[in-house]
């Protein structure tokens, strides 16, 4: 059976241990490993990522690789309960960036923004100063490069100052530039993936209403928004993540 619990409070799901943990305590921990400036890099699973994750290596190492892995999605927990474990929440990316913004505000922590469009990226380190204020920026940079500058921006990142690294580029290419310069960014001590969530803080995107997003809906709210571009990742991720459960209650085997 691919699912277990284990001694330090993770689940094995599909072959990827994702931690069971709620969201005050992830800020908790967060802001110890900060104060102790110790480097923790974090992770997000959903359903898609799950299955991208089954016949990609290097996305699925890249994964596995983070400090601290929690279930973006949903599907993920149920499928978690339907599996014989109870992961205890959905920890979303976004909500624990809100979360962590605040955090930085009040501990004078501060971060570095980079991912999405040059316009959507200044927008949103511009709303969260307006919000809280200026001094929670370490600087901002967008996701658009090439890559002979990796070496150069992972450098621009370490020597910003930030505690705390948002980055938001699509998946895989976000989880292999983290785990790849994980080293690199070794002054930094929290950082994690949050995919679109600066278009949603940019106004770009809208979320999904409160209670879409607490049953499971909220991938449909996001479809039928930008349907040319994300039927396939949702309509065909999802079906396959539900063979994927089907499968390992039948037999008791993911398929990795």
């Amino acid at each position: 059976m691919s699912l277990e619990k284990t001694s330090v409070d993770k689940v094995r799901l599909f072959n990827i241990w994702i931690d069971c943990i709620s969201m005050p305590d992830l800020v908790m921990r967060i802001d110890g490993a900060i104060s102790s400036n110790e480097n923790i890099l974090h992770s997000v699973v959903n359903a898609g990522k799950i299955v991208l994750m089954q016949r990609d290596k290097e996305l699925y190492d890249s994964v596995c690789s983070a400090d601290i892995i929690t279930a973006d999605g949903q599907a993920v927990v149920w499928a978690s309960k339907m599996l014989g474990a109870r992961l205890p929440e959905r920890v979303t990316g976004i909500d624990l960036m809100y979360e962590l913004v605040k955090l930085a505000h009040d501990k004078k922590y501060k971060i570095f923004f980079f991912g999405a469009k040059e316009d959507v990226v200044k927008e949103v380190q511009k709303r969260f100063t307006t919000m809280y204020s200026s001094d929670i920026v370490a600087g901002y940079r967008n996701g658009y490069y090439q890559d002979g500058e990796e070496d150069s921006i992972a450098e621009q990142i370490n020597i910003s100052g930030a505690d705390i690294l948002f980055i938001a580029i699509s998946s895989p290419k976000k989880e292999i530039f983290l785990s790849k310069y994980k080293r690199e960014l070794e002054k930094v001590s929290f950082t994690m993936g949050v995919g679109g969530s600066f278009d949603v803080v940019a106004g770009k995107t809208r979320r999904a209403p409160k209670w879409m997003q607490q049953t499971g809906l909220e991938w449909f709210y996001r479809f039928i928004q930008e349907p040319r571009r994300m039927w396939r990742r949702y309509l065909v991720g999802n079906t396959k993540f539900i063979l994927l459960v089907l499968a390992e209650l039948l037999w008791g085997k993911s398929s990795k």
